[in-house]
C-alpha cells in the first residue's frame, strides 16, 4: 500500500500539482489542494479496485478536490463578463465574423442559460460537473444545456445575413464588413 503512494507521489506529483494551478490561480491554494489530494488518494487506496485505472482515478478526485473547493467559496456566481470566450473558431468558413452577433445572443440569454452555455461551452465543465456547481440534479442540468443551446441557435439564426438549411445547421453568412 505505501509502496503505491510512493509510486503515485513519484509519478504524478508534479503533473497534478500543474493541472491543479491551471484551474486555481492562487499558489498557496493550489499547494493546499494538491496536499489535500494525496490525502485522499492515500485514504482511499484501498478503494482502487484495478490498478490499471490509477491515473484516471488520481485525476477523479483531483477535479472532485477542486470542485468542491468551489462549492465552498463563498462567491459561487461566476462571473460571465470576465470569462474569455473564444472570438474565432474555424471549419467550414470564418465564425470571426459573426462574434459579435453571437456574443450579443450569449449575453441576452437568461443568467442560468448564459452561465450553462458558457461554463459548458468555454470552459469545459461537463454537465455533470455543471450539476455539481449549480447544486442541482444531472438531469435538470442536462435539460437546462440543452434548452440554452436551442434558444442560442434559434437566436443566431435570426442574426443579420445568417443563412441556414432546413435543419438549422449553419450553411453561409454575408460578411458586411467588406
Amino acid at each position: 500500500m505505501k509502496t503505491e503512494i510512493n509510486i503515485i507521489w513519484e509519478d504524478l506529483n508534479e503533473e497534478l500539482y500543474k493541472f491543479i494551478s491551471g484551474k486555481i490561480k492562487d499558489e498557496h491554494l493550489a499547494k493546499d489542494i494538491h496536499q489535500e489530494v494525496f490525502i485522499k488518494i492515500q485514504t482511499n487506496i484501498h478503494q482502487l479496485k484495478h490498478t490499471s485505472k490509477i491515473t484516471s482515478w488520481v485525476y477523479q478526485i483531483t477535479r472532485n478536490t477542486i470542485i468542491d473547493h468551489f462549492r465552498k467559496a463563498k462567491n459561487q456566481n461566476v462571473a460571465i463578463g470576465d470569462l474569455d470566450i473564444p472570438e474565432t473558431e474555424s471549419n467550414n468558413f470564418e465564425y470571426a465574423n459573426l462574434t459579435n452577433c453571437i456574443n450579443s445572443k450569449i449575453n441576452s440569454l437568461s443568467a442560468e442559460h448564459k452561465e450553462a452555455i458558457v461554463l459548458t461551452s468555454f470552459k469545459n465543465y461537463s454537465q455533470k460537473e455543471l450539476a455539481q456547481h449549480l447544486k442541482i440534479s444531472y438531469s435538470g442540468t442536462k435539460s437546462r444545456v440543452q434548452k440554452a443551446r436551442e434558444i442560442l441557435k434559434d437566436n443566431i439564426l435570426d442574426c443579420p445575413n445568417v443563412d441556414s438549411d432546413s435543419s438549422g445547421k449553419i450553411i453561409d453568412f454575408e460578411n458586411d464588413e467588406d
